[in-house]
């Protein structure tokens, strides 16, 4: 290896300088991402008297629960058509671009559904394209036999998805204060604009990663792939012209609807893999049993987990003291605790579980991770009786944000590692965007639950998922010495936080 070559592979806190390029990219797109989120649902709640677009908190709930929950849907097929038709820089490229016209959309000023509406079809179409995608040329900087120096590039560039997650509601939220929703929409726009600049830039510096698809089409499935694609996208717009034309159309009834669709997904995925032969063998069966039950941890814990650009986000608004050491904050700031102590206590995490080694598995971190989302409610439920129709300091949700932290800890950095452990030989490359399937189940579910806010007061319905929670946690703890016969092994923690 040349002394030239040397100094470019240590050239960004001695990786691939290539890294360089795709944490800032990234860094970027999740502050347009948390930018936008920090203040979505507050947009749409607010009054056309000052630019919102004057929907109930309930709508605007269950919409932003499956906004959220169709951009980690949209990962499989963002994936799969990288692997398979653009390759994974174009992918990144196109995906990016799509994301900032999204953006630009819901900048427009206009006092219409419509370009909103737009916007967030586009990010949604954009992000499956780009996140996926860019995780695997992270990877694919790195010698197939460089595994500690690839962990660690991997830790660098969760960095900057948190690092833009902390800033992005603290910056969107100041410049949207006041009912100037398109400042901070533009913001996010600007965001992402900033990352495609480093990630055309720096494309030398990717070395040909990702250049080529994995497994290109011939020109007769390349052919077959586009009039399904057409034939899909066609058959979705009649069905939707139709009920609206019928008269039932609803917001609340379309996002139920996207609702159920969300939640049959995994049901017949996981009814294929197990009722159809495949080959697998009987230790493969009992794993897949084994994970049917993680994944359903997982999607109680995230339905609670990303209740943030919502329900939390309402509470900071509008029962919340908003004053931090005395400086005034704004509700979308509050967002920002959470990156904020994952950043933190990632390195304690990390040892501890390196500390405790095979003694504590992952169905027991799961359930630590149930029981912690439960509890983060309970001080919910406290805080929201004692506002009353007042306000609470902000340091009640600082101790959720905190007491959530030590949850996703425990259940995030584990997902990926015990769902390439349990997947079965066959199943091995699809069953990595299952996970993210949990987290879709997990925020659309979510969104739904604030129809309960309309038969019971706050703290009841904060109490009403704790026990949900908690609940769920107990049962997994009473299961896992049945869960550890299924996985006929112990988990062996990964090292680090993998923020999704």
């Amino acid at each position: 290896m040349t002394s030239e070559t040397k100094a470019e592979e240590k050239s960004f806190f001695g990786h691939p300088r290539g890294l360089a390029t795709l944490f800032g990219t990234e860094m970027w797109e999740r502050f347009s991402w948390y930018g936008l989120r920090a203040i979505l649902a507050t947009f749409m709640a607010a009054s056309p008297a000052v630019g919102g677009l004057g929907m109930g908190k309930g709508t605007a709930q269950a919409l932003v629960g499956v906004y959220g929950a169709l951009i980690y849907l949209v990962a499989l097929p963002g994936g799969w058509v990288a692997d398979r038709v653009l390759g994974a820089r174009r992918a990144v490229l196109w995906g990016g671009l799509i994301i900032m016209f999204g953006h630009i959309s819901m900048a427009i000023p206009a006092r219409t559904g419509l370009f909103v509406a737009l916007g967030l079809l586009l990010i949604i179409a954009g992000t499956g394209l780009l996140k996926p995608n860019i995780s695997a040329m992270v990877g694919k900087l790195y010698p197939e036999d460089a595994d500690a120096r690839r962990d660690a590039g991997f830790s660098l560039f969760y960095l900057g998805i948190n690092l833009g997650a902390f800033v992005a509601p603290i910056v969107v939220g100041w410049l949207a204060d006041g009912d100037r929703w398109h400042l901070g929409f533009g913001a996010a726009t600007v965001g992402m604009a900033l990352g495609l600049v480093q990630y055309v830039a720096g494309r030398s510096r990717l070395r040909g990663a990702g250049d080529e698809p994995g497994h290109r089409l011939t020109s007769a499935e390349h052919r077959h792939f586009t009039l399904v694609a057409l034939g899909s996208t066609a058959a979705i717009v009649v069905a939707l012209t139709l009920w609206v034309l019928s008269g039932t159309f609803s917001l609340d009834a379309f996002a139920l609807a996207l609702t159920v669709v969300i939640v049959i997904v995994p049901v017949v995925y996981f009814g294929y893999i197990l009722l159809g032969s495949h080959n697998l063998t009987p230790e493969e069966r009992a794993g897949m049993r084994a994970y049917i039950w993680l994944f359903a941890a997982a999607a109680v814990f995230w339905m609670i987990y990303d209740l943030a650009p919502t329900v939390l986000l309402f509470f900071a608004a509008d029962h919340t003291d908003l004053s931090l050491f005395g400086v005034r904050i704004t509700a979308a700031a509050t967002q920002s605790f959470n990156p904020l102590f994952i950043m933190i206590f990632v390195p304690v995490f990390a040892a501890l579980w390196v500390k405790l080694g095979n003694r504590v598995t992952a169905p027991q971190k799961f359930a630590f991770a149930l029981v912690m989302v439960g509890l983060s409610f309970v001080i919910m439920a406290a805080a929201s009786a004692l506002a009353g129709n007042g306000r609470v300091s902000v340091w009640w949700l600082v101790a959720v944000y905190l007491v959530q932290v030590f949850g996703e800890l425990a259940l995030s950095p584990v997902g990926l590692s015990v769902t390439t452990k349990l997947a079965p030989q066959a199943f091995k490359g699809q069953m990595l965007g299952v996970w993210f399937i949990a987290v879709s189940v997990g925020d659309a579910v979510g969104g739904q639950t604030g129809r309960l806010r309309e038969h019971m007061s706050d703290p009841a319905y904060f109490l009403t998922l704790a026990a949900i929670a908690v609940v769920a946690g107990v049962l997994l703890f009473l299961f896992v010495p049945r869960l550890r016969v299924l996985m006929r092994e112990h988990d062996h923690a990964p090292s680090g936080h993998q923020e999704i």
